[in-house]
């Protein structure tokens, strides 16, 4: 079994949990309320900023020069595609402005930047592939199984569920699984630890829009 198997294995019914939560339900079927979706969008952004730079300190640190070059362009892709496809969804939908990164969103990204700075590098790409990986999980599983046919959020439901963002999640889950293999089993284990900790953070930041959670 490879150490991306094990580390999927070991949030099964965390992702269980994530794919039958009210948010994840109601943007399957279109009726999420718009306030939500603001909400979530806002923070998202804010979010992306920081997790490119993140994703940034980690190709900085990474030992083979193509781990290096991939984890920079995911970080640019982060900042700056990602972000230009953020504004046409604030236009489409009227957020005007990003404001402060409420409580999810501020104890995530600082999570992420603190163990991109500080953890060894092995167990910082473990902690930002939640982050790809449960986006397109969960991107998939709504593209299946929505059944109308005029969903308001399709665009980001087909961004998730869409190719080019299937290849990023694939190249970030194969570094991981070569790093690991690499390595101790105990950085094995705490790679572990860091992916099961930034996915509990996915829970709480889609959980957080829902329930609209501000300091």
């Amino acid at each position: 079994m490879t150490w991306s198997e094990h580390a999927w294995r070991s949030i099964e019914p965390l992702y269980g949990s994530i794919i039958g939560m009210p948010f994840i339900m109601e943007l399957q079927e279109g009726t999420l309320p718009i306030v939500k979706f603001r909400f979530y969008m806002a923070q998202d952004w804010g979010y992306l900023e920081h997790f490119g730079r993140a994703l940034a300190v980690i190709g900085a640190r990474a030992a083979g020069i193509d781990d290096a070059l991939a984890f920079m362009r995911f970080g640019e892709g982060a900042i700056v595609v990602e972000n230009a496809l953020h504004e046409s969804y604030f236009r489409d939908f009227g957020v005007t402005e990003r404001g402060v990164l409420e409580p999810a969103c501020h104890h995530y990204v600082h999570y992420l930047k603190s163990t991109a700075a500080l953890e060894p590098v092995e167990v910082a790409m473990a902690a930002v592939l939640p982050c790809f990986w449960i986006y397109k999980e969960v991107g998939d599983h709504i593209y299946t199984n929505q059944k109308s046919g005029n969903n308001p959020y399709q665009r980001w439901i087909d961004t998730y569920a869409g190719e080019d963002f299937a290849v990023s999640v694939r190249q970030a889950i194969q570094i991981c699984d070569s790093v690991a293999e690499a390595t101790t089993g105990s950085m094995r284990e705490r790679m572990t630890e860091a992916f099961i900790t930034a996915s509990r953070l996915e829970y709480h930041f889609w959980d957080s829009a829902y329930r609209l959670v501000r300091w």
